[in-house]
């Protein structure tokens, strides 16, 4: 299956929490990635699977970098098209992705690590790859 690559660069194909067609998941998988990310620190408590479940970026969903708003404000897909990209916004929500990264490889299991990896932990790097077919 092809990634889906989220305007910030997730890969929203990877995401556990990701639930549009083909990428439903049971409540179990929910209820488990909701248990996650409280212990990782995403969230505070845990909270239902309405709450954590996603079906991708819209303008109007909650984005701490408002990415998906400006991507639509500019008329483009995502920051790979954008001529003043890599941001300072896009710097900061880079680093702050990464800071994460530590508290995951502590409490997550291998492959829970490995799907938060490929989902968010290289959103650069997919971003810049679609950066460079834009401008290749």
């Amino acid at each position: 299956m092809d990634k889906i690559i989220a305007a910030c660069g997730n890969d929203c194909s990877s995401c556990p929490r990701y639930v549009a067609h083909p990428f439903k998941k049971t409540d179990e998988q929910l209820q488990h990635t909701a248990e996650l990310w409280m212990k990782i620190g995403y969230r505070d408590r845990i909270v239902s699977k309405d709450e954590i479940s996603c079906t991708g970026c819209k303008p109007e969903n909650w984005c701490r970098y408002k990415v998906v708003k400006c991507c639509e404000d500019r008329g483009i897909k995502n920051c790979a098209e954008c001529v003043e990209y890599p941001c300072a916004n896009m710097k900061e929500c880079f680093e702050v992705t990464r800071s994460f990264e530590p508290q995951c490889r502590k409490v997550c299991t291998d492959e829970e690590y490995e799907k938060l990896k490929k989902a968010f932990f290289e959103k650069e790097k997919n971003i810049s790859l679609k950066s460079k077919v834009k401008k290749g």
